[in-house]
This record gives structure tokens, sequence and C-alpha cells, in this order.
């Protein structure tokens, strides 16, 4: 996962070096006001979710929205999230709702195509529930195996994130991009004698800091012009 991040970054640098160079001549927004008024909204789906979906562990979904207020985006995510693992002896299963919001910094201001290389933060939210069930084999005979089931019905957690990538326009309103997460600090409340083990929009709650990465397809609906990057006449 870090060679993604690190393929992200320098990408991101390159883009903004060649944004730097293409850019057009800029006017500056008339007012202050309504250069951080929104020109449109993004609305996206992260494809690697359904991707692993194809497989019988996981099933899952994700939609993203942003909206820029001109070089910082307001971000929500909103997904659903279910494993089924099978263990040495048993098998492990969760089902959960989460969303993350959070905001971004655009480093390519002045690209013409909007097209964006962020950094940014979020903070994250589920709520799930989980159980497992195994069998205990005795060492002697003639005691047969026996069976054991643990759950926690109502849990929520949080945690916090780190966030780089890219967001850019394909054709028209149509555009790609690759968000890399450097998850950290998660916390669960609501647990009984389960541990909590696996946290839906996080991923395994004992490891800390914990990466995730998204490919995500955006479509965009816009209402206005970027004021700062209209060409001089």
């Amino acid at each position: 996962m870090c060679k993604y991040f690190y393929s992200l970054i320098a990408v991101g640098i390159s883009l903004f070096a060649n944004g730097q160079n293409a850019a057009p001549k800029i006017i500056k927004a008339d007012t202050v006001s309504n250069r951080f008024l929104p020109t449109g909204l993004r609305i996206g789906i992260d494809a690697i979710s359904l991707i692993r979906s194809k497989d019988n562990s996981f099933k899952g979904w994700e939609v993203n929205f942003d909206t820029d207020f001109s070089r910082y985006y307001f971000t929500v995510d909103y997904g659903y999230w279910a494993t089924n693992q099978l263990l040495g002896n048993g098998r492990y299963t969760n089902a959960g709702n989460y969303f993350r919001v959070g905001a971004d910094v655009n480093f390519l201001l002045k690209d013409p195509e909007k097209n964006m290389f962020f950094i940014g933060m979020r903070y994250g939210v589920s709520a799930f529930n989980e159980s497992v069930e195994y069998k205990n084999t005795p060492l002697y005979p003639p005691f047969g195996p026996n069976q054991y089931a643990l759950s926690n019905g109502s849990l929520s957690g949080h945690w916090l994130e780190v966030t780089s990538g890219l967001r850019i326009r394909i054709v028209s309103s149509f555009w790609m991009g690759m968000t890399a997460r450097l998850k950290f600090a998660p916390s669960v409340s609501g647990a009984g004698k389960l541990s909590p083990y696996d946290m839906p929009g996080y991923g395994i709650v004992e490891e800390a800091p914990y990466w995730g990465f998204n490919y995500q397809l955006f479509w965009r609906f816009g209402w206005r012009e970027t004021p700062n990057l209209r060409e001089k006449k």
C-alpha cells in the first residue's frame, strides 16, 4: 500500500508542475466572498468496494461527495461494509454502515481543467454489529466438540484519517480519482465479552495506523464558472 501512496505523491507533483507552467493568465475574482462560493458538486462511487464485493468474504459499497470553496473542498463519504471470514475453527461476521466528513486542500488551483492533487483530513464514524462462532474440541474423548458463540449487537466507533490523492477530469463531467488513507486513533464502544475486531470503514481495530485506498469514479454537476480561472481576453 505504501508504494501506491508514494506513486500518488509523485504523479501529483508532476501535475502540479505542469499546471503551473500551462496555466492561463488569471483575473482575480471581483470579491473575496464570491471566490469562496461553490461552483459545483461531485458525486462518486468507490470501484474497489464493488470489485471486492464479488468475493463471498466481503460485501460493500461507498459513495463520495465533494464541493469546492476556492482551493478547499468539503467532503462526505457514506458506505456499507460486511465481512464473512473463516477462522481456523469457526467463523467471524460483521455488518454496518459508516460515514466520513472532512476537507481537502487542492494544490493545483491554477489548473484550467480543475484537476486536483490534494491533502486532507477526515473524521470517520461507524455503527455495526459482529459475531464469532467457533468450535472447541477436547483433547480426550469421549467428550465431543463444544460450540461457542459470542456477539456484539450494537457497536459504535470513530477514527481519524490523513488523506492524499488525485482527481482527474477525463472527459466533460466524468472524473476519476484515487485516495490514499492513513487511518489512526480508532475507538469502539458498546462491546461485551467479544473484543471488537473489524470496524466498517476502518478495518482491523487493533492495527493503528491502518492503510486504506480508494479508486473512485465521479460525475460533476456544475452551476457556475470558477471566477479565478477565467482567461484574460
